[in-house]
């Protein structure tokens, strides 16, 4: 029983893993590094010590991560808020998990309501659930990557409301059931059939998508992902020597990366190479040093409090987090910035706005950044921000792409609308995305609630693939929530009228208005030309106030809140055929 686990002393983990950890890096106290030698029922009472915490710890200052050595464990692992469990061997296949691997609705209410489960993540590992079925109900900020799942999954509890989600590089032998999930964003994934639809839920890269296409069922599909890295990963040899793995770069590609007679390459970077930074006695100053001399950053979860932005100006920089590790910028500086250079990546961090205004959060690429880098994009995997809920926050932008070529692959943006420091005149952000640079792609962007445009398009070429966007709730009167004369609000995806070329697939935004009378005149603004295009939207009203009047430009019937029929309109294309 789970409930005799919980006794186990908790110094006997620390002995029982000694041997493992001999070589293991110092990823200091709040990383578990497990090992199949070790008792389950060790790494249960430590698992569940940590769940005790971390259920219902939305806005909490603690981080873990729990790292499987190769191997085959049967254990029960819930997964609570910044939370990340992943394997670290070679192939999802080498470590193994028979048991339960689960995210349950982190509503205190116990009412299946999954609307607030985010920040957690699970990768790079099999498992094989005991009742066959692995539940992952789950919200904004969750990362599935890179996992091989021996029977069903399901993306909901007991069909209670969720609003998420990602899935990439993930084999699923059975269904997958999106039951309640609101939208849904499945990149370069597989699984024996598919059930279940609601809003919106587009699939890129997947050999086997569910019949029908929008509006009914709301399925975009897109046949292949045009150009992809995928998320670094950990990795230690049988000779416990560390690395984190880098993919290459891939064009054109469907199904998982891993799962084929030769799987995708990447590049191995030895932990002699990269700097480990600890909250508890890193610096901005200590950890640009490292930077600056060429080290790749490791950072093991916690919160850095930062007097300045921690720069990456090296090509080719990986800096990776671990158990969302966070960046809080204490002085009204950016958190990161980084060159007009080839080859970054940023991935698994949490950025949490200070309470000073921030001019932005993170800065790929000064302004003016000019350079191409379609061979070797920055690329950005995993980037969560968040302004309030913890505390007051307050920025202009939160991210700001100035380089060209620049990948997302998987970010949300979050103004909060609950939580402490939350206030029209309290948490304060203009822009959740704003992009400068040409040819940038993002698959699986989510933007909330910032007070101005969510995302502001500027430079030309780009690419969505899968959009989801709650516009403010709290805007106090129409007059305070106007973009122009006679334009109610500020439409949630907005590309510049000096834009000539720019495509999107599978957007949704909503409304839920906390005061009556506040209207959003357009979902979506764009110039009217041959190659702005859009494809499959929806619009949204939830409670019963306000609403939103077009879904782009002039185009789409407006939302209906009020019973006794809500109105959800959808639009298929943009301009739309003659």
């Amino acid at each position: 029983m789970r409930s005799n686990l919980r006794t186990a002393p908790l110094y006997s983990l620390a002995l029982l893993l000694a041997s493992a950890q001999a070589q293991t890096p110092d990823f200091g106290p709040n990383v578990a590094v497990f090992s199949s030698s070790t008792p389950a029922a060790t790494i249960q009472a430590e698992i569940d010590r940590v769940y005790a915490i971390q259920q219902h710890n939305e806005f909490g200052p603690q981080r873990n991560a729990f790292l499987f050595l190769p191997g085959d464990y049967h254990l029960d692992i819930p997964i609570g808020f910044y939370t990340e469990v992943a394997g670290v061997g070679a192939m999802p296949e080498a470590t193994h998990i028979s048991g339960n691997v689960h995210v349950d609705a982190a509503s205190r209410r116990n009412n299946n309501n999954a609307t607030t489960t985010f920040w957690r993540s699970a990768e790079n590992f099999s498992v094989t659930p005991t009742s066959g079925i692995m539940q992952w109900a789950v919200s904004q900020a969750v990362a599935m990557r890179r996992l091989h799942i021996h029977g069903d999954l399901v993306l909901h509890q007991h069909r209670g409301w969720a609003s998420g989600g990602w899935m990439s590089d993930t084999l699923v032998d059975g269904n997958v059931d999106s039951g309640t999930q609101q939208q849904w964003i499945s990149r370069n994934s597989d699984w024996k059939s598919w059930t279940g639809s609601n809003w919106n839920m587009v699939f890129v890269g997947v050999p086997h998508p569910p019949d029908g296409d929008w509006p009914v069922p709301p399925y975009t599909k897109v046949a292949l992902t045009p150009i992809v890295r995928e998320k670094p990963y950990l990795e230690v040899d049988a000779s416990n020597h560390w690395s984190i793995c880098v993919p290459d770069l891939r064009h054109d590609t469907t199904g998982v990366s891993w799962n084929t007679p030769t799987p995708a390459p990447a590049r191995a970077i030895p932990f002699s190479k990269i700097y480990i930074a600890h909250p508890d006695r890193d610096t901005a100053a200590t950890i640009n040093a490292q930077l600056a001399h060429g080290k790749h950053l490791l950072l093991t979860p916690g919160t850095y409090n930062l007097d300045e932005p921690i720069r990456v100006t090296h090509p080719n920089t990986v800096v990776l987090g671990l158990g969302f590790a966070t960046l809080h910028p204490t002085h009204g500086n950016a958190a990161l910035t980084t060159a007009d250079a080839d080859g970054i990546i940023l991935a698994g961090l949490l950025i949490d706005a200070g309470e000073q205004l921030s001019p932005v959060l993170i800065q790929i690429g000064p302004n003016n950044s000019s350079a191409r880098h379609e061979r070797n994009p920055i690329s950005l995997s995993d980037i969560f921000f968040r302004v309030g809920g913890a505390g007051i926050g307050r920025t202009n932008i939160n991210l700001e792409i100035n380089s060209n070529d620049t990948l997302v692959d998987h970010t949300w943006i979050w103004r909060a609308d609950h939580g402490a420091g939350v206030g029209w005149d309290k948490n304060l952000s203009n822009n959740g995305l704003v992009v400068n640079g040409n040819n940038v792609t993002v698959y699986g962007l989510f933007v909330e609630h910032h007070q101005q445009f969510q995302v502001l398009w500027n430079g030309n070429h780009g690419r969505t693939y899968f959009y989801q966007s709650e516009i403010p709730y709290d805007p106090p009167t129409q007059a305070a929530y106007s973009s122009a004369p006679a334009t109610d609000g500020w439409a949630s995806y907005k590309v510049a009228d000096t834009v000539t070329d720019h495509e999107a697939w599978g957007l949704g935004a909503y409304s839920v208005f906390t005061y009556p009378g506040v209207f959003l005149s357009h979902a979506i603004e764009a110039p009217t030309t041959p190659n702005v295009r859009f494809h499959d939207m929806i619009t949204v009203c939830l409670l019963s106030n306000g609403g939103i009047r077009h879904i782009i430009d002039n185009q789409g019937d407006p939302t209906v809140c009020a019973p006794p029929k809500r109105v959800d309109p959808k639009l298929t294309l943009y301009p739309i055929p003659n």
